[in-house]
């Protein structure tokens, strides 16, 4: 698992929830900004799948931002936001398992002709007798 810490740009700013009196006026709430295409500890490969897997929360220009405002110090945030970024990446990189094709097993088979054997009487009792 690569440690991208370095690479992470942090912002703080005036967080909401608890703290009275502190909430206006320290900023407890963090940032964090990481850019995937300039990130030099992954490979191409890696940048390749981290974009396809968390394309969605990335912004256009491929930086990815994770905010934290849980707690009531700025320490605590950040260590937030770096957990959450290295669980993104894990989850990210991790290798996709290949589904292994199965066949239907013998009482779904069964089943499947005893539907289709009560749905053919059924159609044969709507249709006109022809005499």
């Amino acid at each position: 698992m690569p440690d991208i810490i370095q690479e992470l740009k942090f912002k703080t700013s005036r967080s909401g929830g608890k703290g009275g009196q502190n909430v206006n006026k320290v900023e407890t709430r963090v940032d964090a900004y990481w850019h995937v295409d300039r990130s030099e500890i992954l490979s191409e490969e890696q940048k390749k799948q981290v974009k396809e897997v968390l394309g969605a929360k990335l912004t256009k220009e491929g930086v990815l931002i994770v905010k934290s405002q849980v707690y009531r110090t700025q320490l605590e945030n950040r260590n937030a936001v770096i957990e959450k970024i290295n669980k993104l990446l894990q989850k990210a990189l991790a290798p996709v398992k290949k589904r292994k094709a199965t066949k239907p097993g013998k009482a779904a088979r069964l089943k499947r002709l005893e539907n289709k054997k009560k749905l053919s009487v059924l159609k044969q009792s709507r249709r006109k007798k022809m005499e």
